[in-house]
């Protein structure tokens, strides 16, 4: 018998403990999260907190300098240039508009260079950015400009005709707009400013200008999605900026332009919200990696900026890697530098789909909010945690637990269960779904979540105290999550997408993935629906088909009835059977948000009224699993009346 040399039986027993405990993948996120803590102390004790002086240091690095950093529909900018335009928009703002250290200026505008050059020119000035979500238009954006206090607001030229209708100007430029005493300043950047700022004298603020007190002070607004409401801004602090980006780009192995393989990464997700900007161009600035940036999503043009620009690491949001996977299937698919996606809401029936067919290697799924307190991550270059949000070794599995609890939740309440002899919530059993929590100092909760902007009773809704002993203190992120006994965390769904039916709280999320997986079904949106003269709600699926499952000649809405058994069948055989979905919508498309992520609130408000349903969407069908029926069949207004009158029971 051969004798194994020492060196080969430790290197493989090494591989093996490291395989099982994944002991690389949590050096990698502790050494990366101690790395970035470290670096922004020593640049807030040295006074350059502020990111603007990264920029700063980059452009007057010979070895930095002249490479490319920005890339935008075929044009670069090097750091130096970037740096030069960026103190020429400064000189404007502070000349032209007076603005000045602590104050907030609203931007809204789509992704553009121009967005980028104005964040850095109003850090640079020692003022702080509220970004406006560019799909806002009426009352939202409205309140969304005011709610930032905002004595100037600059907007995407192209974006005027749809923002500043005559109704939000003549509120804008209300005498008492602004704190109730004075107007908005309106300003829209258009084609001829932009170009005569290339020319405009740079000016650099003082040192002075810049200092950052509070490492929790404020470094931008950004604003959560709206849909319970109007939009909250959340305050984004220096802390999270700084060190949640230099460490993002740590766990993404980003290579800076002074590598000699650089990695270019993509994004067309909107820079006004945390995945783009924080984890997308932010992460790429303190690491002097290039970033590339698209005008908005689009299928047709996506591998064509991907492979003209020599991408490496692509970002999604929610849906977006399955409308890619939507495109017909080319020769071409492969012929691409891409060695990772990076992003948010992947659900597991793209996940392995995607890589397979674009042979992108490798998936880093991230998990947090905009106004959160902490994140999970998972990097996956293989299937076992193909899904995951969060994927644990022992070492951080075991540094974590004082860091966020998983508790039971009260469906009806729709907040943590509380024992009523004790009054403190219950940790759920591993491998039971509850709500993500993240611990929180109860002295300095502000050190930590710093909250919603001018909002109290917002952020303190946020906060929930004495959950697992009296006197501790967490952050509600709103999710139910699963914690295995493998160390993957699992997402089922959000509080208040669950709905209860036949007494079982039904995860949207899980059905939602369930249904997705046919060949048939392009997208799938679950919710639940009331259903008259029964209790709870019903499940629905909202989905959109490919050509082939359709009646020809139909507009997309009349599925063939062999596709509408097949749908039945895979949706009886894969779902306990209180999860069914016993309504089926067929829709031409689905609403999302301007991050890719799916709407379900119009859906669920007009649920299985026909009338409703015809008013909104017009062509949309219902189709429903009658009582004793093997497929989905048309939903009716005599159906609706049946149940209505109690002669059908589900």
């Amino acid at each position: 018998m051969a004798v194994v040399p020492a060196a080969i039986a430790t290197a493989a027993a090494g591989a093996y403990l490291n395989a099982k405990f994944k002991i690389s993948n949590d050096f990698a996120f502790l050494s990366g999260f101690a790395t970035a803590q470290r670096r922004f102390e020593k640049r807030r004790q040295a006074n350059k907190a502020n990111i603007f002086y990264t920029l700063e240091e980059h452009a007057h690095n010979p070895k930095i300098a002249d490479e490319i950093f920005l890339i935008y529909e075929g044009k670069s900018w090097t750091f130096k240039q970037y740096y030069d335009t960026v103190l020429r928009y400064a000189g404007w703002l502070h000349k032209t508009h007076n603005v000045v250290s602590g104050e907030i200026v609203a931007l809204d505008f789509m992704n553009c260079p121009a967005f980028l050059f104005l964040t850095l020119a109003i850090w640079s000035l020692g003022a702080s950015p509220a970004f406006i979500n560019y799909n806002l238009t009426s009352t939202p954006l409205i309140h969304s400009v005011k709610v930032s206090s905002a004595r100037l607001c600059i907007f995407d030229p192209d974006l005027v005709s749809k923002a500043l209708t005559d109704e939000t100007k003549d509120a804008f430029l209300a005498p008492n707009f602004r704190n109730d005493a004075f107007p908005l300043e309106i300003v829209v950047l258009a084609e001829g400013l932009q170009k005569s700022l290339d020319y405009f004298p740079p000016y650099r603020a003082p040192d002075a200008t810049r200092n950052i007190d509070n490492p929790t002070s404020l470094a931008a607004l950004m604003y959560t999605s709206g849909t319970t409401g109007p939009p909250k801004a959340a305050i984004i602090p220096w802390t999270r900026m700084a060190i949640g980006g230099d460490m993002c780009a740590r766990l993404l192995g980003l290579r800076s332009v002074t590598h000699k393989r650089p990695d270019r990464f993509y994004t067309v997700m909107p820079l006004y919200h945390t995945t783009a900007f924080t984890l997308g161009f932010n992460p790429c600035l303190q690491s002097a990696t290039t970033i590339v940036i698209g005008r908005k999503f689009s299928v047709s043009k996506f591998w064509t900026e991907v492979k003209s620009s020599n991408v490496t690491v692509i970002q999604y949001v929610g849906e977006t890697l399955r409308y890619l996977m939507a495109a017909p299937p080319s020769p071409e698919d492969r012929n691409h530098r891409v060695r990772m996606g990076f992003g948010n809401g992947l659900r597991s029936d793209v996940w392995k789909q995607f890589k397979s067919r674009f042979g992108v290697e490798t998936i880093m799924e991230v998990y947090g909010a905009t106004e959160g307190v902490s994140a999970t991550w998972n990097l996956n270059r293989n299937d076992f945690t193909d899904g995951a949000i969060g994927s644990y070794g022992k070492i951080t599995e075991f540094m974590t637990r004082k860091m966020q609890a998983i508790v039971e939740v009260d469906w009806d309440a729709e907040k943590p269960w509380r024992d009523p002899k004790t009054g403190l919530c219950h940790a759920v059993p591993r491998g039971e779904v509850g709500e993500l929590l993240f611990a929180l100092d109860p002295a300095e909760i502000e050190s930590k979540f710093t909250g919603y902007f001018n909002n109290k009773d917002a952020s303190n809704s946020k906060i929930v105290k004495d959950v697992l002993k009296k006197g501790d203190a967490y952050f509600r992120t709103g999710d139910v999550v699963r914690f295995d006994k493998d160390g993957r965390l699992w997402f089922s769904d959000r509080i208040g997408d669950t709905f209860r039916w036949k007494s079982e709280n039904v995860s949207t999320a899980e059905v939602g993935d369930v249904m997705g997986h046919p060949r048939a079904v392009q997208e799938a949106n679950v919710y639940g629906v009331k259903v008259p003269g029964h209790e709870g709600r019903a499940g629905c699926v909202a989905i959109t088909l490919h050509d082939s499952a359709l009646a020809d000649g139909s507009g997309g809405v009349i599925v063939k009835p062999e596709v509408l058994e097949s749908l039945a069948t895979h949706a009886t055989n894969s779902l306990p059977k209180y999860a069914v979905p016993l309504f089926l919508r067929t829709v031409r498309e689905l609403t999302i948000t301007g991050n890719n992520k799916q709407q379900k609130t119009g859906l669920r408000n007009q649920g299985i009224d026909l009338h409703a349903i015809k008013e909104a969407r017009n062509a949309d069908k219902i189709y429903w699993l009658k009582p004793r029926s093997d497929r989905y069949v048309e939903f009716r207004q005599e159906d609706l009346a049946a149940l209505d009158a109690g002669k059908v029971r589900l």
